[in-house]
C-alpha cells in the first residue's frame, strides 16, 4: 500500500502517536506473524486501558477502551500497572475428525500483558494476532472475592475508516433476522459476526480527520491508485462457553460498544469465585473477501478435543418427516395429518437405503407437542401411540439407517434438564446417537435465549449428549463461535433464518444465501435444510390436506431460488448433517437428485474460490477423491470463469453440471435446469453461467483409467 506521500496519513500518525505520548509511554506491540498487522496496547492518563490496531501501516481500529464494570464496585477498568508483558509464538497443525477442512494451520504472535491494581485485583489481557486476524480475551482474578457480578463490559471497536457492512439486528432471541447491507455509520446496533468492507483509503475514510485545517487539503491522486485495496473484515467470538453473548451497539459514528445479554436482574456474567475468563473477541482482517471464509482463525482460538475419542461422530446426508409440517400437508401432533407415524417412517427409512442416504429425522413423534403454545411439559421418553419405537429402530437396523432424534423444548429448558440424562440413555439403547435439539419459545423465570444462563445450558446439553456418544443440532441455539474443535459433537446448528422461513413468510430472498457464507458461516456449520424441488408448491397446493392456516399467503410463499441453486446450496451452505429438506415425493425419479446421491458430507478440505458478500459466492469441497463445487449468485445474472486448478494434477474427471437453463429465472422460470457432462482436468477453466436468483452444481469424479 502506498502511504509515504499523503499528507492526510501523515497527519493521522501524528495525531496517533501524540495520544501515544500523552499515554506516558506505556505502550506495548504485537504483530501478525507476517508482520502487516500490529496491534498496540496503551493506557492513558487515568490509566485506563485501550488497544489499537494497524493494517499496513494504515489505523485500522483507534484506540478503543478495554474494561468491565462490577456491581459491588470492584475496579475492572482503571488505575492499573503493568506489572510483567509476555510475548510468544506458535506454529502447529492440527486435526479434526470432520469440519470444512481436517487439517488446520495455527500460527500466531501472542502478547499477554498482566495487569494489577492497588487493591490486588489482577487483569491479564491475552492478545493473539494471525496472518487473517486477531483474538483477545481477558483472564481475571480478584484475591478474596466470593463472587464478581459483571454489570458492563467496556469492549469498544472504534474502526477508523467507513465501510459497507452486512448484519443483523442485536437481538438477545433471535438470530432469525434479514442481513442488511448499510454504511457501518448506520449501523446503531449488530449482532456478530459483523461483516464490513472497508472503502479504499481516501480524504473521507480516516474519522479522525476533522480539523478544519486538514479539511482543506487536497489528496494526491498516487494516494488512490491501485495499490489502495479495499480490506474486508468481521467482527465476532470465539469459544463461548461460560459468557454471555456479545453484540455490537454504536456510541459514535463507527465506534460500536460491546453489549452483553443481560441475566433477568440486569446483570450480565456472574462468576461464584472471583475467577473468571472470557470468550475471545475475534477480528477477521483479510484482502478478499473469501478469506473470511477460508480462515480458520474461530476455530484456532477453541481448546483442542476434550473427548477421549472421536470414532462414534460421523457427518452425514439425512431426509427426514419435516418439511410437510411446515406446509402445513403434516402434523406434529396425532391425527389425520400426523407425520411421525410407523408407517411414514418405513417410507422414509426405505427411500434412504435406496439412495445412500445415512439417515432420517422425525419430529413430533412425543408427547408434548399436543400442548404446544404454553409452558412446553414434553416427555422424551414417550412416544405418540402412533409411533412405535421399538419397531421403527429395528428396521432401521437392518436397512443400515440411522435414526436422528428430536427434543423440542419449546424453550422449557428447566423441564428439558429434569430429563436429560434420561432422554439421552433412553434413545441410545434403541441405538439412536444424533439428536436435533429446539428451544422455539420463551425461556422460563425472565432468561433470554442468549445470556449466560442459556449458553451453560447449552454447553451443558453438548457435554451430556458425549457420554452418551450423540451428536447434537442446535436449532434456536446460541450462535457458533466455534466450540466444535474442542466437543466435535456438536456438529452443526441453525442460529439464522433457514429454509422453513419459506413455507410460511416471504421466505428469505435471493441474495440472503450469498450473504450467509460471508456471515453467519464465519462461526461455524449452519443447518440451513436446503433441497427443496418443490420450489412453488405445486405438489402441497394439491394435497387434500393443504392448511392454508399454516402459510402467510399461498401465492407469496415459494422458494426464491432457482432449483439448480437449491443443488448448489448442499455444497455451499456447510453442514456435516446436511439434509435433502423436501418431501421425499419430490425427489422420486428426479433426475437432478443424483447429485445429492453422489453427494459426500463428510469433506477433508475446503475452499473459497470467487465471491463477494451478497452479490455470488463460488466454493469447492473435496471428498477423499471426488470433488463438489456449488456456486450461486442474487437475484443479477452473471457468468463465473472457474479454473478447476483445485483437482488433482494429472487426473481425468468426469464433471456432471447442474446448471440453470439459459432462460432460467428465480421469478419466472425456476425449474428450467439442464444437466451435462464434459472429462475436465486440473489445466481447465469452466464457463459458470448463473441465472437471476440461480445457481450451479458440479460434481467431479475420477474417470476409470
Amino acid at each position: 500500500m502506498k502511504t509515504s506521500s499523503s499528507p492526510w496519513l501523515t497527519l493521522i500518525l501524528a495525531l496517533t502517536m501524540s495520544l501515544l505520548t500523552a499515554c506516558n509511554g506505556r505502550q506495548t506491540e504485537v504483530t501478525s506473524p507476517d508482520g502487516h498487522i500490529r496491534l498496540s496496547f496503551l493506557q492513558d492518563d487515568s490509566l485506563r486501558m485501550l488497544y489499537r490496531v494497524e493494517v499496513d501501516g494504515v489505523p485500522f481500529i483507534l484506540p478503543s477502551r478495554l474494561g468491565f464494570e462490577e456491581r459491588s464496585g470492584l475496579n475492572l477498568s482503571h488505575d492499573f500497572h503493568i506489572e510483567e508483558v509476555k510475548h510468544g509464538t506458535l506454529d502447529e497443525h492440527w486435526s479434526q475428525p470432520w469440519g470444512e477442512n481436517k487439517r488446520h494451520r495455527n500460527h500466531y504472535n501472542e502478547m499477554a500483558v498482566a495487569l494489577r491494581d492497588e487493591a490486588g485485583t489482577r487483569l491479564t489481557l491475552r492478545f493473539r494476532l494471525f496472518d487473517d486476524g486477531l483474538g483477545f480475551r481477558y483472564e481475571c482474578e480478584a484475591p478474596g472475592a466470593d463472587s464478581l457480578l459483571i454489570v458492563d463490559e467496556l469492549t469498544e471497536f472504534r474502526l477508523a475508516q467507513e465501510a459497507t457492512s452486512w448484519s443483523i439486528p442485536a437481538s438477545f432471541e433471535t438470530y432469525e433476522l434479514l442481513y442488511r447491507t448499510l454504511p457501518l455509520s448506520q449501523v446503531e446496533t449488530a449482532n456478530t459476526p459483523i461483516t464490513f468492507r472497508t472503502s479504499p483509503f481516501s480524504s473521507q475514510s480516516l474519522t479522525t480527520m476533522t480539523s478544519a485545517d486538514a479539511a482543506t487539503e487536497e489528496v494526491p491522486k498516487s494516494d488512490l491508485s491501485d495499490d489502495n485495496h479495499p480490506l474486508y473484515a468481521s467482527i465476532h467470538e470465539a469459544a463461548l462457553t461460560d459468557y454471555p453473548e456479545m453484540t455490537l451497539v454504536q456510541t459514535d459514528s463507527l465506534a460500536f460498544r460491546a453489549s452483553l445479554a443481560p441475566w433477568p436482574d440486569g446483570v450480565k456474567a456472574r462468576f461464584a469465585e472471583g475467577v473468571f475468563k472470557t470468550s475471545w473477541r475475534t477480528v477477521q482482517i483479510t484482502r478478499e473477501a473469501v478469506g473470511l471464509i477460508n480462515s480458520s482463525l474461530i476455530l484456532n482460538l477453541n481448546e483442542p478435543c476434550a473427548l477421549d475419542s472421536t470414532d462414534w461422530i460421523r457427518p452425514m446426508k439425512y431426509v427426514g418427516v419435516w418439511w410437510g409440517m411446515h406446509l402445513g400437508i403434516e402434523s406434529w401432533v396425532m391425527g389425520d395429518r400426523h407425520g411421525a407415524t410407523t408407517e411414514n417412517a418405513i417410507k422414509y427409512i426405505d427411500f434412504a437405503e435406496r439412495n445412500g442416504i445415512e439417515a432420517v429425522l422425525f419430529e413430533g413423534w412425543n408427547a408434548g407437542w399436543e400442548n404446544w403454545g404454553g409452558s412446553q411439559l414434553f416427555d422424551y421418553t414417550k412416544p405418540f401411540a402412533d409411533f412405535d419405537m421399538e419397531k421403527i429402530a429395528q428396521y432401521a437396523r437392518e436397512k443400515g439407517v440411522r435414526l436422528i432424534g428430536h427434543h423440542e423444548t419449546g424453550g422449557n429448558v428447566v423441564n428439558y434438564e429434569s430429563q436429560l440424562d434420561k432422554s439421552f440413555a433412553w434413545y441410545a439403547q434403541y441405538g439412536v446417537h444424533d439428536v436435533k435439539t429446539g428451544y422455539a419459545g420463551g425461556l422460563p423465570n425472565g432468561h433470554n435465549h442468549h445470556g449466560q444462563y442459556n449458553v451453560r445450558h447449552y454447553r451443558h446439553v453438548v457435554e451430556t449428549a458425549a457420554k452418551y456418544h450423540t451428536t447434537i443440532n442446535a436449532h434456536e441455539p446460541i450462535k457458533d463461535t466455534g466450540i466444535r474443535r474442542t466437543w466435535p459433537n456438536m456438529m452443526t446448528r441453525e442460529g439464522a433464518r433457514g429454509m422453513e422461513w419459506n413455507a410460511w413468510s416471504e421466505g428469505n430472498p435471493p441474495e440472503h444465501h450469498v450473504l450467509l457464507p460471508f456471515t453467519r458461516l464465519l462461526g461455524g456449520p449452519m443447518d440451513y435444510t436446503p433441497g427443496i424441488f418443490d420450489i412453488l408448491y405445486e405438489r402441497a397446493k394439491k394435497s387434500p390436506d393443504r392448511k392454508q392456516w399454516n402459510m402467510k399467503d399461498s401465492k407469496d410463499c415459494r422458494i426464491n431460488t432457482t432449483l439448480a441453486k437449491q443443488i448448489a446450496l448442499w455444497v455451499i451452505l456447510y453442514s456435516p448433517m446436511q439434509m435433502a429438506s423436501d418431501c421425499i415425493e419430490n425427489y422420486e425419479g428426479h433426475p437432478a437428485f443424483q447429485f445429492f446421491r453422489d453427494f459426500e458430507a463428510d469433506c477433508d478440505a475446503s475452499r473459497a474460490l470467487q465471491g463477494e458478500p451478497g452479490e455470488y459466492v463460488a466454493i469447492v469441497r473435496q471428498a477423499g477423491e471426488k470433488f463438489f463445487l456449488g456456486a450461486a449468485t442474487n437475484g443479477e445474472a452473471r457468468t463465473l470463469q472457474l479454473p478447476l486448478d483445485f483437482l488433482k494434477p494429472g487426473v481425468s474427471y468426469r464433471a456432471t453440471i447442474y446448471a440453470d437453463a439459459s432462460d432460467a429465472d428465480w421469478v419466472t422460470r425456476p425449474l428450467a435446469y439442464t444437466i451435462t457432462e464434459q472429462e475436465v482436468t486440473s489445466a481447465d477453466t469452466l464457463s459458470a453461467y448463473l441465472a437471476p436468483g440461480g445457481g450451479q452444481a458440479i460434481s467431479f469424479l475420477p474417470t476409470e483409467q
